[in-house]
């Protein structure tokens, strides 16, 4: 099992899967509209940055109800890609012509 910090998180955790805290109290999952969480009585809120997430670590995984989000996750890593590679491009042109 890997276990991340919050910062690693964002960085891997992909549509539609889920990540808890090691001990198991704080789950959120990915979707379209940013990561959220996924059960407690903050279900389906977008979670707030607070300084006690950054000192947690989190394990990703995924469950019956992260199965809906496969269809859609190819599609939106895809698009991820896409925009980082016109950013890219953007900057690369500006950086040439200046």
């Amino acid at each position: 099992m890997n276990w991340h910090t919050l910062a690693q998180l964002l960085t891997v955790i992909q549509l539609g899967q889920k990540a808890r805290t090691m001990d198991g109290i704080r789950i959120v999952i990915r979707t379209t509209a940013g990561l959220v969480w996924a059960d407690g009585r903050l279900q389906g809120q977008p979670i707030q940055l607070q300084e006690h997430l950054f000192s947690d670590l989190w394990t990703i995984y995924e469950d019956d109800d992260t199965l809906a989000w496969l269809p859609q996750r190819k599609q939106h890593t895809e698009r991820t890609l896409e925009m980082l590679e016109n950013q890219y491009v953007e900057w690369r042109a500006e950086r040439i012509t200046e």
